[in-house]
């Protein structure tokens, strides 16, 4: 399926415009997701076995707890793998920890760093740091589709999508494949209030939204809502307004959302004063800088 001409495609029937994060922002499956799929299948398709504690503690501190949260799986692989190597505690274990060349070249060129792409370019190149990165990630997948259900949207979504739905056209903007997001938008059934659910296939967050509404809406009349820095910078990019769910404090965010930020975007009220006073609250909420960097 081509991902980027389905959102190009989208009919524009309202005057607004909002994009929205899922794990994280929607359903409550970040801590889950990083702690038992993501960062298991990482110490295991990497042996850091011997250093597991502080492996665990470099990744779950970028993945949940940093202004990086949220960043797509590779990119974050790439990042936490650096981090890692300025840290002695893996070399005193007797682990070398180093990026991995074939990776970085790859994220260098690719506009839409998926499994499917990477799967195309293990074949083509037969690279076996690439192949071992493709087994993790597809590990990673096989733990979510297991262990991930019956988590539901965090309270207030549901009213919240329920009042946005009549006036704004809505997608979801996520890293996450559109097949997990399609599972996991149905089990919940609030499939029917997002008009397309964007995943890894169809490019960044930042992809998602330009596809879908550049040039279409006006700027403040469109807006993103997220839990991570990147979902920020991806409303940034494309200049449209931001609502933070703050990690943490999502219950009341979406709260404050359903009875005062959507009123404020739909009458015109959310740009100035009140986006700035959102904005500092999300800043102060996640840390720079790790434990062990101070």
């Amino acid at each position: 399926m081509d991902y980027v001409a389905q959102l190009q495609a989208l009919p524009r029937r309202h005057e607004f415009f909002i994009g929205i994060d899922s794990d994280g922002t929607v359903f409550d499956t970040m801590e889950t997701k990083q702690k038992e799929c993501f960062c298991p299948a990482f110490i295991k398709h990497f042996g850091l076995q011997a250093a597991s504690r502080y492996a665990r503690e470099v990744w779950e501190f970028f993945n949940l707890y940093s202004r990086d949260r949220g960043t797509n799986r590779f990119i974050a692989l790439q990042k936490v793998l650096r981090l890692m190597a300025e840290r002695d505690v893996f070399a005193e274990r007797g682990l070398k920890i180093a990026p991995i060349p074939a990776l970085d070249a790859w994220l260098a060129e690719e506009t839409q760093p998926a499994n499917p792409a990477l799967e195309a370019r293990v074949k083509t190149t037969g690279d076996p740091a690439l192949a071992k990165v493709l087994a993790w990630s597809l590990e990673v997948n096989s733990r979510i589709k297991d262990l991930v259900h019956g988590v539901p949207p965090f309270p207030w979504v549901r009213q919240s999508l329920e009042k946005i739905r009549p006036r704004a056209d809505v997608i979801v903007v996520s890293y996450a494949p559109v097949e997990a997001l399609e599972r996991e938008w149905r089990e919940h059934n609030i499939r029917p209030f997002a008009d397309c659910l964007a995943g890894q296939e169809a490019g960044s967050k930042s992809d998602h939204i330009r596809y879908a509404a550049a040039g279409r809406y006006a700027p403040d009349k469109m807006l993103v809502i997220g839990d991570a820095p990147g979902d920020l910078r991806a409303a940034q990019a494309n200049h449209a307004l931001f609502f933070p769910i703050i990690p943490g404090d999502e219950v009341r965010s979406w709260k404050r959302f359903h009875e005062e930020a959507a009123d404020k975007f739909f009458n015109g009220t959310f740009a100035g004063t009140y986006q700035e006073e959102l904005l500092r609250a999300f800043a102060a909420a996640l840390p720079e800088k790790a434990p062990w960097q101070h």
